[in-house]
């Protein structure tokens, strides 16, 4: 099937598979941001910003992506950086695996919710699965984050 769609604002054609996943079609294309973890939909690795909202690319079929705006770390390096500082500061980068889709939900949440409160945090961030922490460094950076963000905007 043949597909259009914009990954990072550069618009791609391509005729694909009909059960071609979105992450291996990202990937394909030099994404790397976009990471296989579980392929079950479980751990929040292959996140990915479809038309602004985060979907999980592993089970996401790329035609599915047709005519829409993919957003991948990659065009999101200001922010992305921005958020892995805090969670640096705050010890929750071990190994750092988790981070790619840790940080594209903040983004997508910081865009969806107003002055979120540490409980919307939690249930936004939920589907993420950090295998080496305990979680509360990435609660703490991404406080932090959003009191710098509101900082920043008064």
């Amino acid at each position: 099937m043949i597909i259009n769609l914009w990954i990072n604002d550069k618009e791609f054609m391509d005729d694909v598979a009909p059960d071609k996943m979105l992450l291996d079609y990202l990937r394909s294309k030099g994404f790397f941001s976009v990471k296989r973890g579980c392929e079950t939909s479980n751990c929040g690795m292959c996140t990915v910003l479809l038309d602004g909202k985060p979907v999980l690319s592993c089970s996401t079929l790329t035609v599915r992506a047709n005519g829409k705006h993919i957003a991948t770390l990659e065009g999101l390096q200001a922010e992305a950086l921005e958020i892995g500082g805090f969670m640096a500061d705050e010890g929750a980068e071990q190994c750092g695996f988790c981070n790619p889709g840790f940080i594209m939900n903040v983004i997508a949440m910081k865009r969806e919710l107003k002055d979120p409160g540490e409980d919307q945090i939690k249930k936004y961030l939920m589907g993420n699965l950090c295998r080496c922490s305990g979680y509360m460094g990435q609660l703490r950076a991404i406080k932090k984050y959003l009191a710098a963000e509101k900082e920043g905007a008064q």
